[in-house]
Protein backbone atom coordinates (compact mmCIF):
# COMPACT_ATOMS: atom_id res chain seq x y z
CA UNK A 1 0.00 0.00 0.00
CA UNK A 2 1.59 3.35 -1.00
CA UNK A 3 -0.48 5.65 1.26
CA UNK A 4 -0.27 5.90 5.06
CA UNK A 5 -1.08 8.07 8.05
CA UNK A 6 1.16 7.60 11.07
CA UNK A 7 -1.74 7.82 13.54
CA UNK A 8 -3.23 4.70 11.95
CA UNK A 9 -0.07 2.67 12.60
CA UNK A 10 1.13 0.98 15.78
CA UNK A 11 3.45 3.09 17.92
CA UNK A 12 6.35 1.46 19.77
CA UNK A 13 9.28 2.44 21.93
CA UNK A 14 12.17 2.45 19.46
CA UNK A 15 15.16 2.08 21.82
CA UNK A 16 13.64 2.09 25.33
CA UNK A 17 16.92 1.57 27.20
CA UNK A 18 18.46 4.68 25.64
CA UNK A 19 15.59 6.94 24.61
CA UNK A 20 12.04 8.06 25.37
CA UNK A 21 11.26 8.00 21.63
CA UNK A 22 8.03 6.34 20.55
CA UNK A 23 6.48 6.14 17.14
CA UNK A 24 5.29 4.09 14.20
CA UNK A 25 7.76 2.80 11.62
CA UNK A 26 7.12 2.33 7.90
CA UNK A 27 9.68 -0.04 6.46
CA UNK A 28 10.75 0.36 2.86
CA UNK A 29 13.21 -1.69 0.88
CA UNK A 30 16.14 0.61 1.69
CA UNK A 31 15.03 2.81 4.60
CA UNK A 32 12.92 3.13 7.73
CA UNK A 33 10.54 6.12 7.66
CA UNK A 34 9.26 7.10 11.11
CA UNK A 35 7.53 9.87 13.04
CA UNK A 36 9.06 10.02 16.51
CA UNK A 37 7.36 11.54 19.57
CA UNK A 38 9.08 12.64 22.80
CA UNK A 39 7.51 14.18 25.90
CA UNK A 40 8.79 17.60 26.96
CA UNK A 41 12.13 17.37 28.76
CA UNK A 42 12.82 13.77 27.68
CA UNK A 43 14.89 12.26 24.91
CA UNK A 44 17.89 10.09 24.18
CA UNK A 45 21.23 9.47 25.82
CA UNK A 46 24.35 9.96 23.72
CA UNK A 47 24.39 7.07 21.25
CA UNK A 48 25.23 6.10 17.67
CA UNK A 49 24.41 3.55 15.00
CA UNK A 50 26.02 2.24 11.82
CA UNK A 51 23.29 3.74 9.64
CA UNK A 52 22.79 7.33 8.47
CA UNK A 53 20.03 9.34 10.17
CA UNK A 54 17.89 12.23 8.91
CA UNK A 55 15.81 14.32 11.34
CA UNK A 56 13.22 17.02 10.57
CA UNK A 57 11.12 18.40 13.46
CA UNK A 58 7.46 19.10 12.73
CA UNK A 59 6.36 20.09 16.28
CA UNK A 60 8.32 21.36 19.26
CA UNK A 61 12.05 21.98 19.50
CA UNK A 62 15.03 19.65 19.86
CA UNK A 63 17.94 20.02 22.24
CA UNK A 64 20.28 18.39 19.75
CA UNK A 65 23.86 17.16 19.86
CA UNK A 66 25.71 15.81 16.82
CA UNK A 67 29.32 15.04 17.62
CA UNK A 68 30.11 17.91 19.98
CA UNK A 69 27.85 20.50 18.31
CA UNK A 70 24.91 21.40 20.58
CA UNK A 71 21.99 23.44 19.25
CA UNK A 72 18.28 24.08 19.78
CA UNK A 73 16.56 22.97 16.57
CA UNK A 74 13.09 24.30 15.62
CA UNK A 75 10.71 23.03 12.92
CA UNK A 76 12.10 23.99 9.53
CA UNK A 77 15.69 23.02 10.37
CA UNK A 78 17.00 19.70 9.06
CA UNK A 79 19.56 17.64 11.01
CA UNK A 80 21.90 15.14 9.34
CA UNK A 81 23.74 12.53 11.45
CA UNK A 82 26.22 10.59 9.30
CA UNK A 83 26.68 6.87 9.94
CA UNK A 84 28.42 6.25 13.29
CA UNK A 85 28.05 9.91 14.39
CA UNK A 86 27.50 10.27 18.14
CA UNK A 87 24.30 12.20 18.83
CA UNK A 88 21.43 12.91 21.21
CA UNK A 89 17.97 14.38 20.56
CA UNK A 90 15.86 15.65 23.47
CA UNK A 91 12.62 17.60 23.63
CA UNK A 92 13.03 21.02 25.22
CA UNK A 93 11.16 21.76 28.44
CA UNK A 94 8.81 24.05 26.49
CA UNK A 95 6.69 21.25 25.01
CA UNK A 96 6.39 17.85 23.42
CA UNK A 97 8.37 17.03 20.29
CA UNK A 98 7.59 15.24 17.03
CA UNK A 99 10.04 14.77 14.18
CA UNK A 100 10.48 12.81 10.99
CA UNK A 101 13.15 10.20 11.61
CA UNK A 102 14.65 8.34 8.68
CA UNK A 103 17.37 5.68 8.79
CA UNK A 104 18.89 3.55 6.08
CA UNK A 105 18.43 -0.21 6.41
CA UNK A 106 22.08 -1.23 6.78
CA UNK A 107 21.17 -1.51 10.49
CA UNK A 108 17.94 -1.65 12.46
CA UNK A 109 16.23 1.32 14.12
CA UNK A 110 17.78 0.35 17.49
CA UNK A 111 20.80 2.46 18.44
CA UNK A 112 23.93 1.69 20.48
CA UNK A 113 25.16 3.44 23.63
CA UNK A 114 27.98 5.87 22.86
CA UNK A 115 30.56 3.69 24.66
CA UNK A 116 29.31 0.37 23.26
CA UNK A 117 30.99 -1.64 20.49
CA UNK A 118 28.97 -2.73 17.46
CA UNK A 119 27.52 -6.19 18.26
CA UNK A 120 27.64 -9.26 16.06
CA UNK A 121 23.91 -8.92 15.43
CA UNK A 122 21.59 -5.91 15.59
CA UNK A 123 18.56 -6.00 17.85
CA UNK A 124 15.12 -5.36 16.40
CA UNK A 125 12.60 -2.99 17.99
CA UNK A 126 10.56 -5.96 19.23
CA UNK A 127 13.63 -7.64 20.75
CA UNK A 128 14.82 -4.57 22.66
CA UNK A 129 11.28 -4.00 23.96
CA UNK A 130 11.03 -7.58 25.21
CA UNK A 131 14.36 -7.24 27.02
CA UNK A 132 13.44 -3.89 28.51
CA UNK A 133 9.96 -5.10 29.52
CA UNK A 134 11.50 -8.07 31.34
CA UNK A 135 13.84 -5.79 33.27
CA UNK A 136 16.89 -7.14 31.43
CA UNK A 137 19.74 -5.30 29.71
CA UNK A 138 21.36 -6.06 26.41
CA UNK A 139 24.68 -7.89 26.35
CA UNK A 140 27.71 -5.62 26.13
CA UNK A 141 29.81 -6.77 23.16
CA UNK A 142 33.57 -6.88 23.42
CA UNK A 143 35.56 -4.21 21.64
CA UNK A 144 35.66 -0.43 21.47
CA UNK A 145 32.99 2.00 20.41
CA UNK A 146 33.02 3.13 16.77
CA UNK A 147 31.16 6.35 17.57
CA UNK A 148 32.49 9.37 15.65
CA UNK A 149 32.71 12.57 17.70
CA UNK A 150 35.26 14.80 15.99
CA UNK A 151 35.34 16.46 12.55
CA UNK A 152 31.69 15.89 11.62
CA UNK A 153 31.46 19.43 10.22
CA UNK A 154 28.15 21.34 10.27
CA UNK A 155 25.23 18.89 10.43
CA UNK A 156 22.44 21.50 10.84
CA UNK A 157 20.57 22.95 7.86
CA UNK A 158 18.08 25.81 8.47
CA UNK A 159 15.71 25.51 5.49
CA UNK A 160 12.66 27.59 6.39
CA UNK A 161 11.72 29.89 9.29
CA UNK A 162 8.44 28.10 10.02
CA UNK A 163 6.50 25.19 8.56
CA UNK A 164 3.58 27.65 8.41
CA UNK A 165 5.61 30.17 6.42
CA UNK A 166 3.55 31.86 3.68
CA UNK A 167 3.52 30.72 0.08
CA UNK A 168 6.39 31.83 -2.14
CA UNK A 169 5.97 33.03 -5.71
CA UNK A 170 7.48 30.03 -7.48
CA UNK A 171 8.39 26.38 -7.07
CA UNK A 172 11.11 26.14 -4.42
CA UNK A 173 13.22 23.13 -3.49
CA UNK A 174 15.82 22.69 -0.75
CA UNK A 175 17.86 19.52 -1.23
CA UNK A 176 20.45 17.91 1.07
CA UNK A 177 22.08 14.67 -0.05
CA UNK A 178 24.05 12.44 2.29
CA UNK A 179 26.00 9.33 1.45
CA UNK A 180 23.00 7.00 1.75
CA UNK A 181 19.87 9.14 2.04
CA UNK A 182 18.70 12.45 0.59
CA UNK A 183 16.19 14.97 1.97
CA UNK A 184 14.19 17.64 0.17
CA UNK A 185 11.72 20.32 1.24
CA UNK A 186 9.38 21.33 -1.59
CA UNK A 187 6.97 24.25 -2.09
CA UNK A 188 4.93 23.75 -5.25
CA UNK A 189 2.30 26.31 -6.37
CA UNK A 190 -0.98 25.52 -8.06
CA UNK A 191 -0.66 25.45 -11.82
CA UNK A 192 2.81 23.96 -11.81
CA UNK A 193 2.59 20.77 -13.85
CA UNK A 194 4.65 18.12 -12.06
CA UNK A 195 5.60 15.62 -14.78
CA UNK A 196 4.82 11.93 -14.62
CA UNK A 197 8.02 10.18 -13.64
CA UNK A 198 9.36 6.69 -13.06
CA UNK A 199 11.32 6.74 -9.82
CA UNK A 200 14.90 5.53 -10.06
CA UNK A 201 15.13 5.75 -6.24
CA UNK A 202 12.96 4.63 -3.32
CA UNK A 203 10.96 7.69 -2.17
CA UNK A 204 8.87 8.66 0.85
CA UNK A 205 6.85 11.89 0.90
CA UNK A 206 5.32 13.56 3.99
CA UNK A 207 2.74 16.28 3.29
CA UNK A 208 3.12 19.34 5.53
CA UNK A 209 0.65 21.83 4.03
CA UNK A 210 -1.98 21.85 1.29
CA UNK A 211 -3.58 19.15 -0.83
CA UNK A 212 -2.52 17.29 -3.95
CA UNK A 213 -3.59 14.40 -6.10
CA UNK A 214 -0.90 11.74 -5.81
CA UNK A 215 -0.42 8.65 -7.93
CA UNK A 216 2.07 5.99 -6.86
CA UNK A 217 2.21 2.92 -9.06
CA UNK A 218 -1.35 1.92 -9.90
CA UNK A 219 -2.99 3.71 -6.94
CA UNK A 220 -4.17 7.32 -6.69
CA UNK A 221 -5.43 9.41 -3.79
CA UNK A 222 -5.99 13.02 -2.76
CA UNK A 223 -3.59 13.65 0.13
CA UNK A 224 -3.22 16.42 2.69
CA UNK A 225 -1.24 17.39 5.77
CA UNK A 226 0.03 14.32 7.63
CA UNK A 227 -0.32 11.91 4.73
CA UNK A 228 2.64 9.73 3.71
CA UNK A 229 3.30 8.44 0.19
CA UNK A 230 5.68 5.55 -0.45
CA UNK A 231 7.07 5.17 -3.98
CA UNK A 232 9.17 2.06 -4.62
CA UNK A 233 12.18 2.21 -6.90
CA UNK A 234 11.03 1.70 -10.48
CA UNK A 235 7.40 2.75 -9.86
CA UNK A 236 5.66 5.50 -11.87
CA UNK A 237 4.34 8.46 -9.90
CA UNK A 238 2.81 11.90 -10.36
CA UNK A 239 1.93 14.75 -7.97
CA UNK A 240 -0.70 17.38 -8.87
CA UNK A 241 -1.23 20.36 -6.54
CA UNK A 242 -4.92 20.95 -5.73
CA UNK A 243 -4.63 23.87 -3.24
CA UNK A 244 -2.98 27.26 -3.71
CA UNK A 245 0.30 25.52 -2.96
CA UNK A 246 1.59 22.36 -1.31
CA UNK A 247 4.57 21.98 1.01
CA UNK A 248 6.05 18.53 1.53
CA UNK A 249 9.20 16.74 2.66
CA UNK A 250 10.72 14.07 0.43
CA UNK A 251 13.38 11.51 1.29
CA UNK A 252 15.00 9.06 -1.08
CA UNK A 253 17.69 6.41 -1.21
CA UNK A 254 20.98 7.04 -3.01
CA UNK A 255 22.69 4.77 -5.54
CA UNK A 256 25.41 4.16 -2.93
CA UNK A 257 22.87 2.81 -0.42
CA UNK A 258 21.05 0.68 -2.96
CA UNK A 259 24.29 -0.92 -4.14
CA UNK A 260 25.42 -1.45 -0.54
CA UNK A 261 22.22 -3.29 0.43
CA UNK A 262 21.72 -5.12 -2.86
CA UNK A 263 25.26 -6.52 -2.66
CA UNK A 264 25.34 -7.47 1.02
CA UNK A 265 26.75 -10.91 1.80
CA UNK A 266 24.44 -13.25 3.78
CA UNK A 267 26.46 -12.73 6.97
CA UNK A 268 26.19 -8.93 6.59
CA UNK A 269 22.42 -9.19 6.16
CA UNK A 270 22.24 -11.37 9.26
CA UNK A 271 24.25 -8.90 11.34
CA UNK A 272 22.13 -5.92 10.24
CA UNK A 273 18.87 -7.92 10.47
CA UNK A 274 17.90 -6.44 7.16
CA UNK A 275 15.35 -9.20 6.63
CA UNK A 276 13.61 -8.35 9.93
CA UNK A 277 10.54 -6.16 10.31
CA UNK A 278 10.76 -3.12 12.56
CA UNK A 279 7.05 -3.05 13.38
Amino acid sequence: MPFYRFENLESKALTPDLSSARGPVIEGEYMYFCLVHKVAGTGSELHYHPNELLIFPVRGQINAIVGKDRRVVPPGTFVHAPAFARHSMKATEDGDLSYLYIKDKTWTVVGLAADQAVPDKALTVDEINRLHGAGKTRDAPEGVSQAIIEELHDCYYPLIDSLDAPQVSARRVYWVEGERLAFGLFDVPAGYAEPELVSDREIFIYVIHGRMNARAGAESRTVGAGDVIQIPRGAPYQLDTKSSFVRYAMVCSTPFLEAKIDNMAPEEREQSRIHGKAN
